[in-house]
Protein backbone atom coordinates (compact mmCIF):
# COMPACT_ATOMS: atom_id res chain seq x y z
CA UNK A 1 0.00 0.00 0.00
CA UNK A 2 1.37 3.40 -1.00
CA UNK A 3 1.70 6.09 1.63
CA UNK A 4 -0.38 9.21 0.82
CA UNK A 5 1.57 12.29 -0.15
CA UNK A 6 1.62 15.45 1.94
CA UNK A 7 2.21 19.09 1.05
CA UNK A 8 5.93 18.56 1.73
CA UNK A 9 6.14 15.21 -0.06
CA UNK A 10 6.27 14.57 -3.81
CA UNK A 11 6.04 11.13 -5.36
CA UNK A 12 7.87 10.63 -8.64
CA UNK A 13 7.09 7.45 -10.56
CA UNK A 14 9.50 6.06 -13.11
CA UNK A 15 7.66 3.59 -15.30
CA UNK A 16 10.40 2.44 -17.68
CA UNK A 17 13.93 1.08 -17.27
CA UNK A 18 16.70 3.34 -18.68
CA UNK A 19 18.77 1.99 -20.50
CA UNK A 20 46.89 6.48 -0.43
CA UNK A 21 46.93 3.58 -2.61
CA UNK A 22 50.64 4.07 -3.49
CA UNK A 23 51.71 2.56 -0.13
CA UNK A 24 53.41 -0.81 -0.57
CA UNK A 25 51.31 -3.86 0.25
CA UNK A 26 52.44 -7.45 0.80
CA UNK A 27 52.34 -9.22 -2.56
CA UNK A 28 51.46 -12.59 -1.02
CA UNK A 29 48.25 -11.31 0.57
CA UNK A 30 46.33 -11.27 -2.70
CA UNK A 31 46.58 -13.24 -5.91
CA UNK A 32 44.85 -13.60 -9.21
CA UNK A 33 42.26 -16.32 -9.58
CA UNK A 34 42.30 -18.99 -12.23
CA UNK A 35 41.65 -18.05 -15.85
CA UNK A 36 38.32 -16.26 -16.10
CA UNK A 37 37.91 -15.80 -12.35
CA UNK A 38 38.45 -12.53 -10.46
CA UNK A 39 41.47 -11.81 -8.24
CA UNK A 40 41.33 -13.03 -4.66
CA UNK A 41 41.91 -11.08 -1.43
CA UNK A 42 41.87 -12.55 2.06
CA UNK A 43 40.62 -11.12 5.35
CA UNK A 44 42.88 -10.22 8.24
CA UNK A 45 40.28 -10.64 10.99
CA UNK A 46 36.65 -11.59 11.61
CA UNK A 47 34.08 -10.74 14.26
CA UNK A 48 32.57 -13.37 16.55
CA UNK A 49 29.86 -15.41 14.91
CA UNK A 50 26.19 -14.42 15.24
CA UNK A 51 23.40 -17.00 15.25
CA UNK A 52 19.90 -16.29 13.96
CA UNK A 53 18.01 -18.59 16.31
CA UNK A 54 16.56 -18.52 19.81
CA UNK A 55 19.80 -19.79 21.36
CA UNK A 56 21.80 -17.09 19.57
CA UNK A 57 19.44 -14.23 20.35
CA UNK A 58 18.04 -14.01 16.81
CA UNK A 59 21.15 -12.08 15.77
CA UNK A 60 21.99 -11.97 12.07
CA UNK A 61 24.92 -9.92 10.71
CA UNK A 62 23.83 -7.60 7.91
CA UNK A 63 25.41 -4.21 7.26
CA UNK A 64 28.56 -2.40 8.56
CA UNK A 65 29.81 1.18 8.72
CA UNK A 66 33.31 2.40 9.60
CA UNK A 67 33.74 5.37 11.96
CA UNK A 68 37.22 6.93 11.88
CA UNK A 69 38.58 8.35 15.09
CA UNK A 70 40.43 11.39 13.75
CA UNK A 71 42.31 11.94 17.01
CA UNK A 72 43.47 8.31 17.24
CA UNK A 73 42.84 6.42 13.97
CA UNK A 74 43.94 3.11 15.50
CA UNK A 75 40.99 3.41 17.89
CA UNK A 76 38.39 3.66 15.14
CA UNK A 77 35.23 1.56 15.24
CA UNK A 78 33.09 -0.66 13.04
CA UNK A 79 29.36 -0.29 13.76
CA UNK A 80 27.17 -3.05 12.35
CA UNK A 81 23.57 -4.24 12.34
CA UNK A 82 22.49 -7.63 13.66
CA UNK A 83 18.78 -7.42 12.71
CA UNK A 84 16.71 -8.56 15.73
CA UNK A 85 20.01 -8.67 17.61
CA UNK A 86 20.27 -4.87 17.35
CA UNK A 87 23.63 -3.15 16.86
CA UNK A 88 27.19 -4.40 17.42
CA UNK A 89 30.27 -2.21 17.80
CA UNK A 90 33.74 -3.66 17.12
CA UNK A 91 37.30 -2.37 17.42
CA UNK A 92 39.87 -2.83 14.63
CA UNK A 93 40.81 -6.24 16.03
CA UNK A 94 37.18 -7.25 15.30
CA UNK A 95 36.56 -7.59 19.03
CA UNK A 96 33.15 -6.59 20.47
CA UNK A 97 33.07 -3.18 22.17
CA UNK A 98 29.34 -2.69 22.68
CA UNK A 99 26.05 -4.46 22.00
CA UNK A 100 22.77 -2.54 21.76
CA UNK A 101 19.47 -4.40 21.76
CA UNK A 102 16.80 -3.58 19.22
CA UNK A 103 13.73 -1.91 20.78
CA UNK A 104 11.03 -4.31 22.01
CA UNK A 105 7.72 -4.81 20.26
CA UNK A 106 5.09 -2.12 20.82
CA UNK A 107 2.59 -4.77 21.95
CA UNK A 108 2.27 -8.55 22.37
CA UNK A 109 1.07 -9.03 18.79
CA UNK A 110 3.39 -6.48 17.18
CA UNK A 111 6.71 -6.87 15.39
CA UNK A 112 9.90 -6.45 17.44
CA UNK A 113 12.68 -4.06 16.49
CA UNK A 114 14.92 -5.24 13.66
CA UNK A 115 17.95 -3.21 12.57
CA UNK A 116 18.62 -3.66 8.88
CA UNK A 117 21.16 -1.14 7.54
CA UNK A 118 23.46 1.44 9.11
CA UNK A 119 25.30 4.55 7.93
CA UNK A 120 27.06 7.53 9.52
CA UNK A 121 26.52 11.28 9.67
CA UNK A 122 29.44 13.46 10.72
CA UNK A 123 29.03 16.68 12.69
CA UNK A 124 25.23 16.86 12.69
CA UNK A 125 24.04 19.96 14.53
CA UNK A 126 21.98 18.96 17.57
CA UNK A 127 20.39 21.18 20.21
CA UNK A 128 23.37 20.29 22.44
CA UNK A 129 26.09 20.84 19.80
CA UNK A 130 27.52 18.95 16.87
CA UNK A 131 28.00 15.18 17.00
CA UNK A 132 28.84 12.19 14.84
CA UNK A 133 25.91 9.79 14.55
CA UNK A 134 25.25 6.21 13.56
CA UNK A 135 21.87 5.98 11.78
CA UNK A 136 20.07 2.68 11.37
CA UNK A 137 16.85 1.56 9.73
CA UNK A 138 14.56 -0.24 12.19
CA UNK A 139 12.54 -2.46 9.89
CA UNK A 140 10.53 -3.88 12.79
CA UNK A 141 9.11 -0.49 13.80
CA UNK A 142 9.41 1.36 10.46
CA UNK A 143 11.58 4.04 12.06
CA UNK A 144 15.09 5.44 11.88
CA UNK A 145 17.19 5.18 15.04
CA UNK A 146 20.07 7.53 15.89
CA UNK A 147 23.09 6.88 18.11
CA UNK A 148 25.60 9.51 19.15
CA UNK A 149 29.24 8.34 18.89
CA UNK A 150 31.51 9.20 21.83
CA UNK A 151 34.53 6.88 21.64
CA UNK A 152 35.53 7.07 25.31
CA UNK A 153 32.12 7.34 26.96
CA UNK A 154 31.84 5.00 29.96
CA UNK A 155 29.49 2.15 29.13
CA UNK A 156 30.19 2.23 25.40
CA UNK A 157 30.62 4.68 22.55
CA UNK A 158 26.98 4.72 21.34
CA UNK A 159 24.14 6.59 23.03
CA UNK A 160 20.56 6.47 21.73
CA UNK A 161 19.46 10.00 20.74
CA UNK A 162 16.32 9.06 18.79
CA UNK A 163 13.38 11.41 19.34
CA UNK A 164 10.62 9.23 20.86
CA UNK A 165 8.14 11.09 18.62
CA UNK A 166 10.00 10.24 15.39
CA UNK A 167 7.34 9.15 12.86
CA UNK A 168 7.02 5.94 10.87
CA UNK A 169 8.84 6.19 7.56
CA UNK A 170 6.25 4.52 5.32
CA UNK A 171 3.41 3.10 7.46
CA UNK A 172 0.21 4.89 8.42
CA UNK A 173 -0.56 2.78 11.49
CA UNK A 174 0.66 -0.19 13.54
CA UNK A 175 -1.19 -2.67 11.32
CA UNK A 176 0.88 -1.53 8.34
CA UNK A 177 4.04 -1.67 10.45
CA UNK A 178 3.25 -5.29 11.29
CA UNK A 179 2.95 -6.09 7.58
CA UNK A 180 6.69 -5.26 7.46
CA UNK A 181 6.68 -3.29 4.22
CA UNK A 182 8.82 -0.93 6.18
CA UNK A 183 12.17 0.92 6.29
CA UNK A 184 14.83 -1.34 4.78
CA UNK A 185 17.94 -0.08 2.97
CA UNK A 186 19.64 3.12 4.12
CA UNK A 187 22.20 5.69 2.98
CA UNK A 188 23.01 9.10 4.44
CA UNK A 189 23.98 12.26 2.57
CA UNK A 190 24.94 15.80 3.52
CA UNK A 191 24.29 18.45 0.86
CA UNK A 192 27.51 20.53 0.72
CA UNK A 193 25.65 23.59 -0.57
CA UNK A 194 23.23 23.85 2.36
CA UNK A 195 24.93 21.69 4.99
CA UNK A 196 21.63 19.83 5.45
CA UNK A 197 21.86 16.12 6.22
CA UNK A 198 19.48 13.52 4.83
CA UNK A 199 18.76 9.81 4.94
CA UNK A 200 17.60 7.89 1.90
CA UNK A 201 15.52 4.88 2.89
CA UNK A 202 14.11 2.08 0.75
CA UNK A 203 10.96 0.11 1.46
CA UNK A 204 10.89 -3.66 1.92
CA UNK A 205 9.04 -5.57 -0.85
CA UNK A 206 8.39 -2.32 -2.71
CA UNK A 207 10.38 -0.22 -5.17
CA UNK A 208 10.11 3.00 -3.14
CA UNK A 209 13.00 5.18 -1.96
CA UNK A 210 12.21 8.13 0.29
CA UNK A 211 14.32 11.18 1.15
CA UNK A 212 14.21 12.22 4.82
CA UNK A 213 15.67 15.44 6.18
CA UNK A 214 17.38 14.89 9.54
CA UNK A 215 16.34 17.45 12.16
CA UNK A 216 17.42 18.33 15.70
CA UNK A 217 14.86 17.83 18.46
CA UNK A 218 14.80 18.90 22.09
CA UNK A 219 17.34 17.48 24.53
CA UNK A 220 19.94 16.56 21.91
CA UNK A 221 17.56 14.13 20.17
CA UNK A 222 17.14 13.63 16.40
CA UNK A 223 14.04 13.30 14.24
CA UNK A 224 13.24 13.63 10.52
CA UNK A 225 10.65 14.70 7.96
CA UNK A 226 9.79 13.33 4.53
CA UNK A 227 10.95 15.48 1.59
CA UNK A 228 9.96 13.32 -1.38
CA UNK A 229 9.60 9.71 -2.50
CA UNK A 230 10.49 8.03 -5.77
CA UNK A 231 9.31 4.66 -7.09
CA UNK A 232 11.68 2.68 -9.31
CA UNK A 233 10.14 0.43 -11.97
CA UNK A 234 8.60 -2.92 -11.06
CA UNK A 235 8.15 -4.14 -14.67
CA UNK A 236 10.47 -3.70 -17.63
CA UNK A 237 10.21 -3.59 -21.41
CA UNK A 238 12.68 -6.09 -22.92
CA UNK A 239 14.46 -5.65 -26.26
CA UNK A 240 12.10 -8.17 -27.89
CA UNK A 241 9.11 -5.97 -26.99
CA UNK A 242 7.79 -8.16 -24.18
CA UNK A 243 7.15 -7.02 -20.62
CA UNK A 244 9.04 -8.67 -17.75
CA UNK A 245 9.07 -8.60 -13.96
CA UNK A 246 11.33 -10.73 -11.76
CA UNK A 247 9.72 -13.76 -10.15
CA UNK A 248 8.84 -13.43 -6.47
CA UNK A 249 6.19 -14.17 -3.89
CA UNK A 250 2.73 -12.90 -4.87
CA UNK A 251 2.38 -9.22 -4.03
CA UNK A 252 6.12 -8.60 -3.66
CA UNK A 253 7.83 -6.05 -5.90
CA UNK A 254 11.59 -5.94 -6.68
CA UNK A 255 13.01 -4.14 -3.64
CA UNK A 256 16.12 -2.03 -3.09
CA UNK A 257 18.50 -2.58 -0.17
CA UNK A 258 22.11 -1.64 -0.89
CA UNK A 259 22.52 2.13 -1.35
CA UNK A 260 25.33 4.67 -1.16
CA UNK A 261 25.70 8.38 -2.02
CA UNK A 262 28.81 9.75 -3.72
CA UNK A 263 29.51 13.00 -1.82
CA UNK A 264 31.61 14.36 -4.69
CA UNK A 265 28.59 14.84 -6.94
CA UNK A 266 25.46 14.02 -4.92
CA UNK A 267 24.80 10.82 -6.84
CA UNK A 268 22.82 7.99 -5.28
CA UNK A 269 23.57 4.42 -6.32
CA UNK A 270 20.80 1.95 -5.47
CA UNK A 271 20.87 -1.82 -5.89
CA UNK A 272 17.49 -3.17 -6.93
CA UNK A 273 18.21 -6.74 -5.92
CA UNK A 274 16.87 -8.72 -8.90
CA UNK A 275 17.35 -5.94 -11.47
CA UNK A 276 20.71 -4.17 -11.20
CA UNK A 277 22.32 -0.91 -10.08
CA UNK A 278 20.58 2.43 -10.56
CA UNK A 279 22.20 5.85 -10.63
CA UNK A 280 20.12 8.90 -9.72
CA UNK A 281 20.34 12.24 -7.97
CA UNK A 282 20.45 11.95 -4.18
CA UNK A 283 17.66 14.55 -3.92
CA UNK A 284 15.47 12.12 -5.93
CA UNK A 285 14.85 14.57 -8.76
CA UNK A 286 15.61 13.82 -12.39
CA UNK A 287 15.49 10.47 -14.17
CA UNK A 288 17.22 7.32 -12.83
CA UNK A 289 19.67 5.48 -15.09
CA UNK A 290 20.28 1.74 -14.95
CA UNK A 291 24.08 1.43 -14.77
CA UNK A 292 24.30 -2.36 -14.96
CA UNK A 293 21.93 -5.33 -14.93
CA UNK A 294 22.16 -8.62 -13.10
CA UNK A 295 22.74 -11.71 -15.22
CA UNK A 296 19.21 -12.90 -14.44
CA UNK A 297 17.56 -9.76 -15.86
CA UNK A 298 14.79 -10.79 -18.26
CA UNK A 299 14.70 -14.45 -17.21
CA UNK A 300 11.08 -15.60 -16.73
CA UNK A 301 10.15 -17.57 -13.63
CA UNK A 302 7.24 -19.36 -12.00
CA UNK A 303 6.69 -19.16 -8.25
CA UNK A 304 5.94 -22.44 -6.46
CA UNK A 305 3.88 -21.79 -3.31
CA UNK A 306 4.76 -25.20 -1.87
CA UNK A 307 8.53 -24.76 -2.06
CA UNK A 308 8.36 -20.93 -1.85
CA UNK A 309 10.89 -20.79 -4.67
CA UNK A 310 10.94 -19.66 -8.29
CA UNK A 311 11.62 -22.03 -11.15
CA UNK A 312 13.48 -20.09 -13.87
CA UNK A 313 12.71 -20.44 -17.55
CA UNK A 314 15.02 -20.11 -20.53
CA UNK A 315 17.45 -17.18 -20.41
CA UNK A 316 16.68 -14.81 -23.31
CA UNK A 317 20.12 -13.20 -22.96
CA UNK A 318 19.09 -9.68 -21.95
CA UNK A 319 20.97 -9.57 -18.65
CA UNK A 320 24.38 -8.24 -17.73
CA UNK A 321 27.65 -10.16 -17.42
CA UNK A 322 29.25 -8.87 -14.22
CA UNK A 323 26.80 -9.18 -11.30
CA UNK A 324 24.33 -11.86 -10.21
CA UNK A 325 21.24 -11.36 -8.12
CA UNK A 326 20.90 -10.36 -5.49
CA UNK A 327 22.97 -7.21 -5.96
CA UNK A 328 23.56 -5.68 -2.52
CA UNK A 329 26.28 -4.18 -0.32
CA UNK A 330 27.06 -0.98 -2.25
CA UNK A 331 29.95 1.12 -0.96
CA UNK A 332 32.43 3.70 -2.29
CA UNK A 333 36.18 3.35 -2.44
CA UNK A 334 37.63 6.84 -2.75
CA UNK A 335 41.27 7.26 -3.81
CA UNK A 336 43.54 10.11 -2.76
CA UNK A 337 43.16 11.90 -6.12
CA UNK A 338 39.37 11.93 -5.77
CA UNK A 339 38.83 9.05 -8.17
CA UNK A 340 37.93 5.57 -7.05
CA UNK A 341 35.30 2.89 -7.35
CA UNK A 342 31.72 1.97 -6.63
CA UNK A 343 31.85 -1.54 -5.14
CA UNK A 344 28.84 -3.86 -5.30
CA UNK A 345 28.29 -7.25 -3.72
CA UNK A 346 27.24 -9.82 -6.31
CA UNK A 347 25.56 -12.37 -4.04
CA UNK A 348 24.81 -14.87 -6.79
CA UNK A 349 28.48 -15.65 -7.43
CA UNK A 350 30.10 -14.45 -4.17
CA UNK A 351 32.15 -11.72 -5.83
CA UNK A 352 32.44 -7.93 -5.72
CA UNK A 353 32.21 -5.77 -8.84
CA UNK A 354 33.99 -2.41 -9.16
CA UNK A 355 32.74 0.48 -11.29
CA UNK A 356 34.39 3.82 -12.08
CA UNK A 357 32.78 6.69 -10.16
CA UNK A 358 33.14 9.09 -13.10
CA UNK A 359 29.69 9.91 -14.46
CA UNK A 360 31.24 10.93 -17.79
CA UNK A 361 32.50 7.35 -18.17
CA UNK A 362 28.98 6.03 -17.49
CA UNK A 363 30.36 4.17 -14.46
CA UNK A 364 32.50 1.87 -16.56
CA UNK A 365 33.14 -1.59 -15.13
CA UNK A 366 36.73 -1.78 -13.82
CA UNK A 367 37.01 -5.35 -12.59
CA UNK A 368 36.16 -7.42 -9.56
CA UNK A 369 37.50 -9.55 -6.75
CA UNK A 370 36.52 -12.23 -4.28
CA UNK A 371 37.10 -12.38 -0.52
CA UNK A 372 38.45 -15.91 -0.05
CA UNK A 373 39.47 -17.88 3.07
CA UNK A 374 42.76 -16.89 4.67
CA UNK A 375 43.00 -20.20 6.56
CA UNK A 376 40.91 -23.09 7.79
CA UNK A 377 39.91 -20.95 10.77
CA UNK A 378 39.36 -17.66 8.88
CA UNK A 379 37.02 -18.08 5.93
CA UNK A 380 35.99 -15.59 3.26
CA UNK A 381 32.67 -13.95 2.42
CA UNK A 382 29.64 -15.62 0.84
CA UNK A 383 26.31 -14.04 -0.12
CA UNK A 384 27.49 -10.71 1.26
CA UNK A 385 24.60 -8.48 2.40
CA UNK A 386 26.53 -5.35 3.36
CA UNK A 387 29.95 -3.76 2.88
CA UNK A 388 31.80 -0.61 3.91
CA UNK A 389 35.12 0.77 2.68
CA UNK A 390 37.25 3.57 4.12
CA UNK A 391 40.40 4.63 2.27
CA UNK A 392 42.19 6.40 5.13
CA UNK A 393 44.95 5.27 7.49
CA UNK A 394 43.55 3.44 10.50
CA UNK A 395 46.63 3.03 12.67
CA UNK A 396 49.21 0.28 12.43
CA UNK A 397 46.73 -2.50 11.64
CA UNK A 398 45.20 -0.90 8.54
CA UNK A 399 47.56 1.79 7.25
CA UNK A 400 46.01 1.49 3.77
CA UNK A 401 42.39 1.64 4.97
CA UNK A 402 39.76 -0.99 5.62
CA UNK A 403 37.06 -2.96 3.82
CA UNK A 404 34.45 -4.66 6.01
CA UNK A 405 32.14 -7.22 4.40
CA UNK A 406 29.33 -9.33 5.78
CA UNK A 407 29.69 -13.10 5.49
CA UNK A 408 26.34 -14.83 5.07
CA UNK A 409 27.77 -18.30 5.79
CA UNK A 410 30.52 -18.24 8.38
CA UNK A 411 32.69 -21.35 8.47
CA UNK A 412 33.42 -23.62 10.16
CA UNK A 413 29.71 -23.85 10.91
CA UNK A 414 27.90 -24.91 14.07
CA UNK A 415 25.62 -27.72 12.98
CA UNK A 416 22.39 -26.50 11.44
CA UNK A 417 22.47 -23.09 13.16
CA UNK A 418 22.61 -20.13 10.75
CA UNK A 419 26.00 -18.45 11.26
CA UNK A 420 27.02 -14.98 10.04
CA UNK A 421 29.69 -12.39 10.86
CA UNK A 422 31.89 -9.65 9.37
CA UNK A 423 35.30 -9.95 7.71
CA UNK A 424 37.98 -7.20 7.92
CA UNK A 425 40.13 -6.83 4.78
CA UNK A 426 43.19 -4.60 4.27
CA UNK A 427 41.91 -2.12 1.69
CA UNK A 428 45.36 -1.92 0.13
CA UNK A 429 44.93 -5.51 -1.04
CA UNK A 430 41.70 -4.60 -2.80
CA UNK A 431 43.28 -1.60 -4.55
CA UNK A 432 46.18 -3.74 -5.69
CA UNK A 433 43.85 -6.45 -6.97
CA UNK A 434 41.80 -3.93 -8.95
CA UNK A 435 44.91 -2.26 -10.35
CA UNK A 436 46.50 -5.53 -11.58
Amino acid sequence: MTRPTTARSLVLVVTTALAAAALAVPAQAHHRGSAGSPPVVTPRAETPVLHDDDAGGNADADDPAIWRNAAAPGRSLVIATAKEGGLRVYDLDARPVQSIAAPPAAGPDDAPGRFNNVDLVQGLRLSTGRADLAVTSDRGHDRLRFYRIDRDRPGGPLTDVTDPAAPAVFSRDQAEVNDQRTAYGLATWTDPASGTSFALVSRRERTSITLLELLPAAGGKVTYRTVRTLDLPATFRLPDGTSWAPCGEPGELPQVEGMVVDPANGTLYAGQEDIGIWRLRADLTGTPRLVDKVREYGVPGVYDEETEECTPGADPGFGGTRISSDVEGLTLLTESDGDGYLLASSQGDNTFAAYDRELADHNEYEGGFRVAPASAALDGSEECDGAAALNAPLGAKYPHGLLVVQDGHDAPGDGDRPATNFKFVDLGLVLTALDD
